[in-house]
């Protein structure tokens, strides 16, 4: 069953890039336009279509998002961070991984920029913001309706990144909040700037990348990330939607062995999220639990 329902689910330091430097744009801009679409823009007009990033979106560890407006067209703007850490070869990443993809649940790259000593990626704009804010920050309750819809579309996303590009994409970062929803609240992965590109069926591994909580114990045990590190997140994610609380919760199991518990005793639909007031599909949600289980718990075989 364990198979079965995985094939359903999964369907260092650098250097700054200085204006004085004209080499290293040039080197740049002849990696991002050897492929098609997106479009190199200039650092004046992403600053007029922020009205000088005036509105700020979110911030995260790799940046900060503003909207912009671009003839017409709303869209968020990437300012990344100018921490070492997510300096150029994170940019480069990003970019160059992302502008090949071609996924409905992923967030679309309209464009670039590196200029004026700044690094700038243009998305299309997410409408209803990230999974962590409608999880965890609003008023109103997500429907299970649409948390199963989401947890639909991660999955598809993922079982692209994995096994239908021509390589294979390791996230490394999977969480709510790179979790985009849009005006339909359709999911799309987001944030590639630690991802990386490996062979298919190829043993090759990398460093591992991401935020406690979502890291595979694997990960900090033996300090390489595969696919089964994505697979770990995607499943911790899972729980999350299902029952709309943190990986960790002060004085309490961490979610992963607290649904493995109600699934041990037969009461694994305790673990939904309470403020939904019984309005989910039962089977749906046993479902969405056992394969967030199936991906995050170590012992993952007992559930073939």
């Amino acid at each position: 069953m364990g198979t079965s329902l995985y094939l359903l689910w999964k369907k260092r330091l650098t250097k700054k890039i200085r204006e004085t430097d004209p080499e290293r744009h040039e080197s740049i801009d002849e990696e991002f336009e050897k492929g098609r679409g997106p479009k190199k823009f200039q650092y004046d007009e992403l600053a007029t279509a922020t009205d000088n990033f005036a509105q700020k979106l979110g911030e995260g560890g790799s940046g900060s998002v503003y909207r912009g407006n671009l003839e017409g067209t709303q869209v968020a703007i990437k300012r990344v961070s100018k921490a070492p850490k997510y300096s150029r070869k994170e940019y480069i990443s990003e970019v160059q991984i992302i502008s090949q993809l071609r996924h409905r649940n992923l967030v679309e790259l309209i464009g670039w920029c590196h200029d004026h000593n700044e690094f700038l990626i243009v998305y299309e704009l997410m409408h209803n913001g990230s999974l962590d804010t409608h999880l965890y920050h609003k008023d109103t309750v997500l429907s299970w309706s649409r948390r199963h819809q989401i947890a639909l579309g991660l999955g598809s996303a993922l079982l692209y990144l994995h096994t239908e590009f021509k390589k294979c994409v390791l996230h490394r970062d999977i969480k709510p909040s790179n979790v985009m929803l849009d005006s339909s609240f359709n999911a799309k992965l987001g944030d590639f700037g630690v991802s990386r590109l490996i062979e298919h069926n190829s043993a090759a591994e990398t460093l591992p990348a991401g935020t406690m909580g979502y890291m595979a114990p694997e990960c900090l045990q033996t300090g390489q990330a595969t696919t089964q590190s994505d697979i770990y997140s995607f499943g911790v994610v899972l729980l999350e939607i299902a029952c709309g609380r943190r990986p960790w919760v002060v004085q309490d199991d961490d979610i992963v062995k607290k649904v493995w518990h109600l699934y041990g005793n037969n009461s694994i639909l305790k673990a939904i999220d309470s403020r939904l007031n019984g309005e989910y599909k039962a089977q749906e949600a046993m479902r969405l639990l056992i394969v967030g289980l199936w991906c995050a718990h170590p012992d993952y075989t007992s559930f073939n």
